[in-house]
């Protein structure tokens, strides 16, 4: 080569190499990202279908799928509830002074209202009434509503007037009196 002229193509060639590299590189930290981002998108989404109300209640609530037919249910289906599961028999046990003791609380149906919705429904008796005073829904209906807290309520069905009461939940922050 002459004095004059100067060879370029070799440290060209050094930085394509060099920009080559740093090109894989971020290709590759941009696919993590994208990973990262991807795996997280669906993380969220399994946990919010895992937190709606629909299969979270199906999910706790024991549904008997045999469901006994009773005037009832066409009084529930009128007022735009499904019913969607047939008696259960919680059973409870209790240990008294180190002495077992056993009882167990019946609910008559498992309802739903637009499949977000789910409600115990409890028919009324006639040796077991219930008062509808503060305290007798509590020793009545606390209970069903203690051991499955994320349902939407009960709803207790007066079958001598055929009435339907919907009874939530709701705490008492102290104000009132």
């Amino acid at each position: 080569m002459s004095a004059g002229k100067q060879d370029f193509s070799r440290p060209q060639a050094n930085r394509l190499t060099e920009v080559m590299v740093v090109a894989s590189s971020d290709k590759a930290v941009v696919a993590l990202i994208g990973l990262a981002a991807a795996i997280f998108i669906l993380y969220r989404i399994y946990i919010w279908l895992q937190g709606s109300p629909g299969s979270f209640m199906k999910d706790r609530v024991p549904i008997n799928k045999v469901i006994q037919s009773h005037p009832s249910i066409a009084l529930l289906e009128d007022a735009g509830y499904e019913v969607i599961g047939g008696k259960l028999k919680i059973p409870l046990s209790f240990q008294v002074n180190g002495a077992p003791m056993y009882s167990r609380l019946f609910i008559d149906y498992v309802a739903s209202r637009n499949e977000e919705h789910y409600y115990l429904v409890i028919l009324s008796r006639p040796r077991k009434e219930l008062e509808f005073t503060g305290s007798g829904l509590r020793d009545y209906i606390l209970p069903y509503l203690l051991i499955y807290p994320d349902c939407s309520g009960v709803l207790y069905v007066d079958t001598v007037n055929s009435n339907i009461h919907v009874i939530n939940f709701g705490k008492d922050d102290g104000e009132s009196s």
